[in-house]
């Protein structure tokens, strides 16, 4: 029989095909609001190709299996035009390697190695800094991003007037310049610099935005056509007071974090990312927040739809309705799909037609995530919309067949092609059953 990733590929097929149809007219909607959106503007930047941009993590060599920037070489670098490499460290005014173990001293062994050649205990520079090296050679054109994270109180005091130009040149220094430490110095490992700023307060809009403006003048100076990145939160209610258009002028990528709609902190269980309004859950969707970002006047073509690799649970979840909206014990933190794809053959998959979303329920524990069908509706989305493409969160997060990567990858490509009718069906067995009427 085949299992639940062989029919999600073939009905991922399916949809490459056809355009899915939708049930509530919640789509419709939002794309008529989209298109007004598009002719209020004044001029229109020529359509490009739509990026698929994937976050490495920097702590992927801890874990089990390890993640490595090997597993890049083989896997994600032919599909993506993008990595942000998480991550840059911000703090104390300065930028810094956030973990000089993984970055510059780990020993990979011939097997870890993206070229089979091994480190050895006494070379200057180890790492998974030199492992990228290795991977801009084997894959040119592959841009690669540092991303700078820190606590939100360490941003708001570095953008501050008094501390904002040391501090960006201390950040293009280490990363840009690639001054990474003592005795190491490789310039050109990096393409330009993803800030990932959670979150700017109100009395910290204007300097944010003074930031973003420092940072572009002195990567200016430094290399020309270095890219500048912001990860950005679902609502742009959380940058008030921010000019997300002069923003949107001033970086290259807008990465919307479209996820975390419902995770352990909700009162019941609900969906991660659904793409649009559903009759059966009552909170954000992905559609709402993208609409609300071009509303504040972000360029579409700049902005990146993000995905998440990764998803959450309850157990002790009431049977009723199939465990969704459902009180329940939220499990601690989240989970790679690659343990919730795991556990499909012991649980049953649902779906809800009008968001477009999993879940997964087996009686007690109930899983929200995406997957290679979600991915494949959301692809269609951005391209229906000339959005700049998808964003992953992140990459090592995946199944080992790397089903979520291919279905954000091969649907990127597919052309437009004609709607199905309300008639149309997948094949017996091509789908989950739907959610219960409520």
């Amino acid at each position: 029989m085949q299992t639940f990733l062989q029919r999600a590929r073939l009905l991922l097929l399916l949809i490459l095909a056809v355009h899915a149809s939708q049930s509530n007219g919640a789509r419709a909607q939002s794309t008529a609001k989209i298109a007004h959106l598009h002719a209020l503007k004044s001029a229109s930047i020529p359509a490009s190709k739509p990026a698929l941009i994937g976050y490495f993590p920097q702590w992927g060599i801890y874990n089990q299996p390890q993640y490595l920037v090997k597993n890049l070489a083989t896997g994600a670098s032919p599909l993506v035009d993008q990595i942000n490499y998480a991550q840059g460290f911000v703090t104390n005014g300065h930028c810094s390697i956030a973990d000089p173990n993984a970055d510059l001293n780990y020993t990979f062994t011939a097997e870890q190695s993206v070229d089979g050649v091994p480190d050895t205990a006494t070379q200057t520079f180890r790492g998974s800094l030199h492992q990228l090296q290795k991977l801009k050679r084997k894959f040119p054109n592959l841009l690669i991003l540092i991303s700078l994270e820190g606590h939100s109180s360490d941003f708001a005091d570095d953008a501050q007037p008094a501390s904002r130009a040391a501090f960006v040149t201390s950040c293009i220094d280490t990363f840009l310049k690639g001054q990474f430490a003592p005795g190491i110095t490789i310039p050109n490992l990096f393409d330009g610099i993803d800030i990932d700023w959670e979150y700017p307060h109100q009395p910290d809009a204007a300097n944010y935005v003074a930031l973003l403006k420092e940072f572009r003048r002195q990567m200016d100076t430094v290399r020309p056509g270095l890219l500048l990145n912001v990860a950005v939160g679902p609502s742009p209610r959380m940058y008030e007071g921010t000019d997300m258009a002069e923003i949107g002028r001033l970086v290259d990528r807008i990465g919307l974090m479209t996820y975390d709609m419902s995770g352990p902190w909700s009162e019941t269980t609900g969906f991660i990312a659904p793409l649009t309004a559903s009759p059966n859950y009552s909170g954000g969707t992905v559609a709402h927040s993208v609409e609300a970002y071009l509303e504040a006047g972000v360029p579409a073509e700049k902005l990146l739809m993000g995905v998440p690799f990764y998803g959450y649970g309850w157990h002790q979840v009431p049977e009723d309705d199939n465990g969704l909206a459902q009180e329940g014990s939220p499990i601690h933190g989240d989970r790679p799909y690659s343990y919730i794809a795991s556990v499909i053959p012991t649980s049953t998959v649902y779906r809800d037609p009008d968001s477009q979303t999993p879940w997964l329920f087996d009686g007690d524990i109930f899983w929200t995530y995406d997957d290679p069908l979600s991915i494949s509706h959301k692809a269609r989305y951005a391209l229906d919309h000339q959005l700049g493409g998808l964003m992953i969160w992140e990459l090592g997060e995946d199944n080992a067949a790397s089903d979520l990567l291919h279905a954000a990858h091969e649907s990127l490509q597919a052309p437009t092609q004609p709607e199905l009718s309300n008639t149309d069906e997948p094949s017996e067995g091509d789908s989950a059953p739907p959610a219960p009427s409520r």
